[in-house]
């Protein structure tokens, strides 16, 4: 029994008014508590999009208006200038701690996608890197890194909005991420309680059963656990509950006057917009409540999901957020 289904068993008078949005916002805030009871190493990743942004807003709303575990941003090199600006800006006004990671040593060799183009520009040429490669050096193999402690790790000091060095190196053992079941095929295969092993890699085969909000918090050494508090959150959904809590957003989410839009935000040079004239929250819930885009999936302008038969899931598999 889900949390919110107790509330109405013992409390019905108190809920008769709980909407759709808040049995959501319910679980998602129980979920997190969970977490924080359980790991004393826990961080939160945050992309800036639409689905963590709102997964910072329920961590508010869990810890009455502040959020006690770092914000972990991984930065690739090439993320869009207008989200990290947001980024900054927001983890100041809402006295956040932003620790930041890269793969350093990948971006000063020019081992990228963008990087292998303009050094090896010759159609077919072996050195040229594929989308998905970059993502595993960039995305994947920085997360592993931040996350244990063995690579850099950055802190934005809030007093002059620069990056500094962090201090605290320790392995994070509980990592909080905004992944939804209905964005992507191999999400749909996570739990709320989701392990990895040493390497980050996740078994999509062995994942612990979870009834009646009974959760598998407990692991062996070296194993880190992905926390899901908005699996059973739709794009809808998020919309909805964005304009409800009118909560801040990237602009690059509407029509900016060219017709179109990004849907999900990801790397500059690896995604693409869909056409849309949606130029506000209104207008992404009317379009999406529409069904003009239900045949067209969430992730299709992340041109690394195209590439290679296993498509996304392979890059998670090896630990991709």
């Amino acid at each position: 029994m889900l949390l919110h289904e107790l509330i109405v068993v013992y409390m019905p008078n108190v809920t008769k008014s709980m909407d759709h949005l808040d049995a959501l916002e319910a679980q998602s805030v129980y979920i997190l508590r969970e977490a924080f009871r359980h790991f004393d190493r826990l961080c939160m990743l945050w992309s800036m999009g639409k689905d963590s942004t709102v997964l910072l807003w329920l961590a508010r709303k869990a810890f009455f208006g502040h959020v006690p575990l770092p914000l972990v941003h991984i930065d690739t090199g090439f993320e869009i200038p207008e989200a990290l600006a947001y980024r900054d800006q927001v983890a100041i006004d809402m006295n956040l701690t932003l620790i930041v990671g890269r793969n350093d040593p990948a971006l000063a060799a020019r081992t990228t996608y963008v990087h292998s183009r303009e050094d090896h520009p010759a159609e077919g040429d072996p050195a040229r890197m594929t989308r998905k490669q970059c993502c595993a050096l960039l995305r994947t193999e920085a997360l592993r890194s931040t996350i244990d402690g063995s690579g850099p790790r950055w802190r934005l000091d809030r007093a002059n909005g620069k990056l500094v060095p962090a201090e605290d190196r320790a392995p994070w053992h509980g990592v909080i991420v905004g992944a939804r079941a209905d964005e992507e095929g191999s999400r749909s295969k996570e739990r709320y309680f989701s392990p990895r092993d040493r390497n980050n890699q996740w078994d999509v085969g062995d994942q612990p059963p979870e009834f009646w909000n009974q959760f598998k918090t407990d692991y062996a050494p070296g194993t880190h656990v992905r926390i899901h508090p908005l699996l059973d959150w739709t794009e809808l959904d998020i919309w909805l509950y964005l304009k409800r809590e009118n909560v801040p957003l990237v602009p690059l989410y509407f029509d900016q006057g060219k017709g179109e839009r990004f849907r999900s935000l990801g790397c500059w040079p690896c995604q693409e917009p869909i056409a849309s004239r949606a130029k506000d929250i209104d207008e992404v819930i009317a379009e999406l409540s529409s069904g003009s885009l239900r045949n067209i999936a969430e992730r299709s302008g992340r041109l690394q999901d195209h590439e290679g038969r296993g498509g996304l899931e392979d890059l998670r598999r090896d630990g991709y957020m």
